[in-house]
Parts: C-alpha cells; sequence; structure tokens
C-alpha cells in the first residue's frame, strides 16, 4: 500500500482554470469574513469579487491575515452602490443570484434551480451583510433568489459558510 502523506502547499499546483462566477458583498462589514471571501474566490477560481457599500476593503491588515494572501491573485474591483453595479452586470447579459432566504427564494439544490442556471454564461451570486441581508432593492433586481435548505433549528449560518457552499453549488452547474 503506498505511503499515504499530507500534502504541503509546495506540492499544490494552481490551475488556471476560471470560473465565470462572480461574487457582490455588499455591506459585508467584518475585514475577517471579506478576507475568507478572497480565500474563497481563489480556491474555486471565481471570476471576479466586487466589494460595494460600507463592505471592508483593502489595505486592512484583518482582511490580508484572514486571505493569506490571496488578495494578491483575485480580481477584485469596489463600487459604492451596488444597484448600479447590477444594472452594469445585466446590461452584459449576467445572471444574478442573490444568496437570502425569503418567501419566493428557491432551494439550492433544487432540479427547478439548477435549471434557471445559465451554463457559460456570466452569473453572480449576492452576498448580504450578516445581521440584515440583503437589501430589498437588489433582491428586486435579482434574476432568482436561492437559499441553502437547513435542517436544524436555526434558520441562517454564517456568511462564509452559505456562500462557499452556493459557490460549489452554483459552478457545479454552469
Amino acid at each position: 500500500m503506498p505511503d499515504n502523506k499530507q500534502l504541503v502547499h509546495r506540492d499544490h499546483s494552481p490551475s488556471v482554470k476560471k470560473s465565470n462566477l462572480s461574487i457582490i458583498a455588499n455591506d459585508m462589514s467584518s475585514p475577517l469574513n471579506v478576507g475568507s471571501l478572497f480565500r474563497l474566490c481563489d480556491a474555486l477560481g471565481l471570476y471576479k469579487l466586487y466589494l460595494c457599500g460600507n463592505t471592508a476593503t483593502l489595505p486592512n491588515s484583518k482582511i490580508n491575515k484572514t486571505s493569506r494572501s490571496t488578495e494578491k491573485y483575485v480580481d477584485y474591483e469596489y463600487y459604492e452602490n451596488a444597484e448600479q453595479l447590477i444594472n452594469k452586470l445585466k446590461t452584459e447579459d449576467t445572471f444574478i443570484i442573490s444568496l437570502e432566504i425569503t418567501s419566493t427564494s428557491i432551494a439550492i439544490d433544487s432540479a427547478i434551480f439548477q435549471n434557471l442556471l445559465k451554463p457559460k454564461a456570466p452569473t453572480c451570486l449576492i452576498l448580504g451583510s450578516e445581521n440584515t441581508g440583503i437589501n430589498k432593492t437588489l433582491l428586486s433586481l435579482s434574476d432568482v433568489t436561492t437559499h441553502i435548505p437547513m435542517h436544524g433549528k436555526n434558520s441562517s449560518m454564517n456568511v462564509i459558510s452559505a456562500a462557499s457552499i452556493a459557490c460549489y453549488e452554483i459552478i457545479q452547474n454552469l
């Protein structure tokens, strides 16, 4: 039986493959969450990270610490107004998804949601504040709102955990 050893960073060969999925982080004030988003975008090869509103931005030592230097490799932009960014992306035929539990949101693991995705089309996932979620204006600009089905007593999870699940699920269907 071959020796099963844990690999280290130098054993990793990065891929040049990029997804057509981007993220909009709107009003995400925690620099630790923003740093984790940079790390997630790098790990999954996301196209771009948009930081909007009062989202923590660089330079920020807490973002740098949590991102583990991935902010150097992830293409990102800051927009003060997420609504204007979304309208711009829509003119470029970007499919806009909000990750939020609402009365009309569709389960992310459902065939209905998966059939709405447009393979190879530019796609953007909106994430909001952990405390207040995604505002109504941004929800109304979205092509679809999706949620992660929750089986426990709590109705939500940390925004980075939710973003990780959602991005992975979306990429599998693009």
